[in-house]
């Protein structure tokens, strides 16, 4: 991959962590040292419709921390030189997937493998 393209998904990457980051913020998830943590509402009522808003609210929280995980790893292997290799059999993933899925880790082949 050409270094213009790498640095093309490197800028969507660092952008999409940025609005990850934001929309975990607006949920009111904080980064720890330990990932992100949600600060609980004292004002949660003990009915049953805030315990399910308070489990959709976990739910989408685990869903941002899972896509910020997935974006930090890609950009760790943007900077040690490793993205776009198949983490299981080192083979080049291709462009179209990796545009596709800039956080991709496994080639197609890999992919299906692994999904089945």
């Amino acid at each position: 991959m050409d270094q213009s393209k790498l640095k093309e998904i490197g800028a969507a990457l660092e952008e999409e962590k940025a609005s990850t980051e934001r929309q975990l913020a607006e949920y009111g998830a904080a980064v720890g040292e330990e990932g992100f943590e949600v600060s609980s509402n004292d004002g949660f009522a003990d009915s049953a419709q805030a315990t399910t808003e308070r489990s959709e609210v976990l739910g989408m929280v685990e869903r941002l921390q899972e896509t910020h995980t997935e974006i930090a790893a890609a950009l760790k292997r943007i900077d040690a030189g490793t993205y776009g290799v198949c983490e299981k059999c080192g083979k080049p993933i291709s462009e179209d997937r990796l545009e596709a899925r800039p956080t991709a880790r496994l080639c197609l082949e890999d992919q299906q493998v692994a999904s089945e």
